[in-house]
């Protein structure tokens, strides 16, 4: 089994989930702020929410599949850059 490293070029579930996890902080406190200026809730009361959210990410990140992943470029398991030059030996006269 390999070391899991993030690939942002990745198609794998585990690496778009960690990829969105910014995202969701950020809608998650644009919310809170919302609701703060709504009068339903003050942010000093509602931002463990922002904890849970985190944790959310986390979880679902640890437990995604890692299927069909493709470490980053340069380390151990990764595939070589694909040429689109012909081989020489290959050349016909």
């Amino acid at each position: 089994m390999s070391i899991y490293i993030r690939n942002r070029s990745c198609p794998c579930q585990r690496c778009r989930v960690r990829g969105l996890m910014g995202a969701g902080i950020l809608i998650t406190v644009g919310v809170l702020f919302l609701l703060e200026n709504f009068g339903v809730v003050d942010f000093e009361k509602s931002f463990p929410v922002i904890l849970i959210v985190i944790g959310l990410f986390l979880f679902a990140g640890h437990n995604a599949s890692m299927e069909g992943h493709v470490q980053p470029f340069g380390l151990p398991g990764s595939a070589p850059p694909k040429s689109s030059q012909q081989n020489d030996s290959q050349v016909t006269s």
